[in-house]
Order: C-alpha cells, then sequence, then structure tokens
C-alpha cells in the first residue's frame, strides 16, 4: 500500500516494541506501515470522522491486518488506552494539536512520547510541550512533494531552551543538511515578504518578525 513520504519518516522514527495512538489517523495507511515493519509495534487508529475509519477499516482487512490494528472513533486522545505509550499527530495545524493535549493534561502527562508534524504554529508546539514537562529528542524535516514539513519527538523530561532554539529546533540547528537550509531560506523569503506588506502600526508583528529575520540569516550563513 503506497504511503506518502511524510508518514513513512513518521513512521521509521516509531520505536520497537511501541504501542501507538494514531490521532486523526484518516485512513490509517501510517498505522498500517507501522505494523508491517516487524518492529512489534501495536496501534490504535482513532478519527473524529465516521468515514475515514470506515476507508481505514477497508484498507485493513485488505492488509489483513484486523488483528493487530485497533479502530476507534473519537475526538484526540479520549481514545486513549493505558497501554499506549506513544502517540502521533500529523497534518493537522499546531494550534489544533496544542488544543488536543491541553484538553486532556491528565492523559498527556501519562504519555511517554509524542510524535507531532504540525501543519503551522510549530514554535507554538514546542513551546507549549516543553512548557508540560517534554524535551525534544529529536527534529526531522522531511520532503513531500513541493512542502517540507518539521517532524518534532517528544519525550518526557525537562531541558531549557532559548527563543531561537525554539524558533528554528535546537536539534535541527545542530544536523543543518541540504534540506535544513532549502526549508529555512523559505522561511526567511515569507517573512521577509510580510515584513513589507505589514502596516507601520503593528509594532509588535513586526518587532516579532524582524527578530525571526535576524535568526534566519545568522543560521543561515554559517
Amino acid at each position: 500500500m503506497k504511503i506518502n513520504d511524510r508518514l513513512k519518516k513518521i513512521g521509521d522514527l516509531v520505536e520497537a516494541n511501541s504501542f501507538c495512538l494514531d490521532v486523526g489517523c484518516d485512513h490509517a495507511l501510517l498505522d498500517i506501515y507501522l505494523v508491517k515493519q516487524n518492529k512489534n509495534i501495536k496501534a490504535i487508529a482513532s478519527d473524529i470522522k465516521e468515514g475515514p475509519l470506515e476507508q481505514a477499516r477497508l484498507n485493513i482487512a485488505r492488509e489483513k491486518l484486523t488483528d493487530k490494528i485497533e479502530l476507534r472513533l473519537g475526538s484526540g486522545l479520549n481514545t486513549y488506552s493505558s497501554e499506549v505509550n506513544t502517540v502521533i499527530i500529523s497534518g493537522m495545524g499546531g494550534r489544533n494539536i496544542i488544543g488536543i493535549l491541553k484538553n486532556n493534561l491528565k492523559i498527556t502527562k501519562k504519555i511517554d512520547t509524542f510524535i507531532l508534524s504540525p501543519n503551522n504554529y510549530i514554535e507554538d508546539v514546542k513551546r507549549f510541550c516543553t512548557k508540560i514537562g517534554f524535551y525534544i529528542e529529536n527534529e526531522e524535516l522531511v520532503k513531500d512533494k513541493k512542502y517540507i514539513y518539521q517532524i518534532i519527538i517528544f519525550k518526557k523530561g525537562k531541558k531549557r531552551y532559548n527563543k531561537k532554539e525554539l524558533f528554528i529546533g535546537p536539534i535541527l540547528l545542530q544536523k543543518k543538511n541540504n534540506l535544513f537550509y532549502e526549508y529555512y531560506k523559505r522561511e526567511l523569503k515569507s517573512r521577509e515578504i510580510l515584513l513589507d506588506i505589514l502596516p507601520k502600526n503593528f509594532y509588535l508583528k513586526r518587532l516579532q518578525t524582524k527578530k525571526e529575520i535576524n535568526y534566519l540569516k545568522d543560521v543561515l550563513k554559517n
């Protein structure tokens, strides 16, 4: 079964022997990929909509994995089970992801590992997760067609990060591969355009954008 590059990268980052909850599983392509890797991974595929879950059920049955992937209808972490140690949320807006974690803080704090790939507000997600007792163990960039996505692995524990580290990514700052430069050159260009069109009376937004431009120029010159 074909899986896109973003989901494949997420699947490859899941540790062996994990029990995963895939929140917003859509058609369960990630879950199918996970359990077929022979890494002793178990999965709960959950979604808030019945339509995607029905398609997921058909996909799972087609792959003869009905006994290895459980389907659950529900919102966010409401489909959590005590066996789960890894939660995956991908392809949602960052603020939506924060809302899911914030609305179920008791459950959130029981999880050992979060693998998150927000579509936006990535810095906000990092700030929230580190504030509630998780640290950034790993960060990856993956290019899927013309888009480049961040994937962040959070583990239970405490670490301090400065503004630049949260904005760029503490692990990405260490890696600085070709995709890093491609991604952050795009980010720099988008912020330079934003600064040009922001009204002069948007003082705080302009100040924040200027700071981000300086961060980006600094990391891209090295």
